[in-house]
């Protein structure tokens, strides 16, 4: 970073006051420069199919990979975080009831998604991005966001180091994080940081993947990355149905497992879910309900297209891995979806079916259907690993 004579330099101590009284728990501050070497990486992985179609940062890596598209003239980087862990109430979930009083069927969601955590990082960041501009100078909040490469910009700010699940770590903490940035035309000069990397020899994280998307330290193939595949669009890759679980928005355990987020949990002693949060969703109900419905609920979520077709599609998965078939509701929700004029929800319900034991229900889905991907599904069901039979 070139310091010219006579300019003035915002003193990072006194930035990082204002940051952690704007309600961030990390800041660090990088030079604006264009990332070269990630630009690189996001266009090999891409190349290599490794991006699973995922747009976001892979879509434009020239744009998502230099600052100075985001604020011309861009000097520096000052890049936050705030901690979105909540710990569950000790109430035990499966004691939950529906809407009708009866047991729920839950789908479990990560972590990050229980609430609108960007609503508080974008306010946090909002508060720094404010004090710069008291000061006379341009600055723009960019977090979740695919202009800029979220994780790359903490890493050169010394926030963290990138751990084998290709998140970054912050010492100490973990990475139960969310990432954002100030791209401001004020000279921050960057205080010394270290990046050690602090995995050693832990594969904790590799080895836990359900689908092992982390079959290299560092490099996740989101084609078989369960968080991502549950935001993609279209069909959900047969597959990996089963490794879905009860997963019904994201996936924490690559997370979960890690040492560093059980130190850091335990040092922070993390707030107790609240009302605010929500840790699971009744599937039977997102069956039942209208995409508005969905939408105003879940909106929150990143849903493909914000079409609610797709959290209906996870719902049925998740049904069919985890309930009861002798439920008279399952029953009801897996004809009304068979019955449905989207192929999409018609195909996994029969999915659903097959892993239930319900092929009765399909008898008329096989004269009448016409969708070459349903009768796929309706072809494939021999293949289906049938649930455990429920003990009476």
């Amino acid at each position: 970073m070139t310091l010219l004579a006579g300019e003035h330099v915002v003193e990072p101590v006194e930035l990082r006051s204002v940051a952690l009284r704007s309600g961030l728990v990390e800041v660090g501050v990088a030079p604006a420069d264009r990332f070269h070497s990630t630009r690189a990486i996001l266009e090999e992985r891409r190349a290599a199919g490794l991006h699973g179609g995922m747009w976001f940062t892979y879509g434009n890596p020239e744009r998502s990979t230099d600052p100075g598209r985001i604020l011309k003239g861009a000097r520096s980087l000052v890049v936050g975080a705030i901690a979105y862990y909540r710990a569950l109430p000790s109430e035990d979930p499966a004691s939950s009831r529906g809407a009708t009083g009866q047991p729920a069927i839950l789908g479990r969601v990560a972590r990050h998604a229980w609430r609108d955590h960007y609503v508080e990082l974008r306010e946090a960041l909002g508060g720094v991005a404010a004090w710069l501009e008291e000061r006379g100078y341009r600055a723009r909040v960019v977090a979740d966001d695919n202009a800029l490469v979220d994780r790359e910009a903490a890493y050169r700010a010394g926030l963290g180091w990138y751990g084998k699940n290709s998140l970054i770590l912050l010492p100490r903490r973990g990475s139960w994080f969310l990432l954002g940035s100030v791209v401001t035309d004020a000279l921050v000069l960057p205080a010394q940081q270290t990046h050690s990397d602090w995995c050693g020899t832990c594969e904790r994280c590799m080895r836990s993947c359900p689908t092992g998307a982390l079959n290299r330290p560092g490099i996740l193939d989101a084609r078989r990355c369960l968080a991502w595949l549950l935001q993609s669009p279209g069909w959900f890759p047969r597959e990996h149905r089963v490794a879905l679980g009860d997963r019904l928005y994201g996936c924490d355990t690559c997370q979960d497992v890690c040492p560093h987020n059980r130190i850091g949990v335990r040092r922070e002693q993390p707030p107790v879910a609240d009302e605010a949060d929500e840790p699971f969703v009744e599937v039977l109900w997102i069956l039942c309900a209208t995409d508005t419905e969905i939408m105003a609920r879940l909106g929150r979520w990143y849903v493909p297209k914000r079409e609610a077709r797709f959290v209906k599609r996870n719902a049925l998965l998740v049904l069919g891995n985890t309930a009861d078939p002798r439920d008279p509701r399952v029953r009801a929700a897996l004809h009304a979806n068979l019955n449905s004029s989207d192929p999409l929800l018609r195909g996994h319900a029969v999915w659903a079916c097959a892993r239930l034991g319900m092929e009765s229900l399909l008898s008329a889905l096989r004269h009448n259907e016409s969708d070459p991907r349903v009768l796929d599904e309706l072809e494939a069901i021999s293949e289906v690993p049938l649930r455990e039979r429920f003990e009476s």
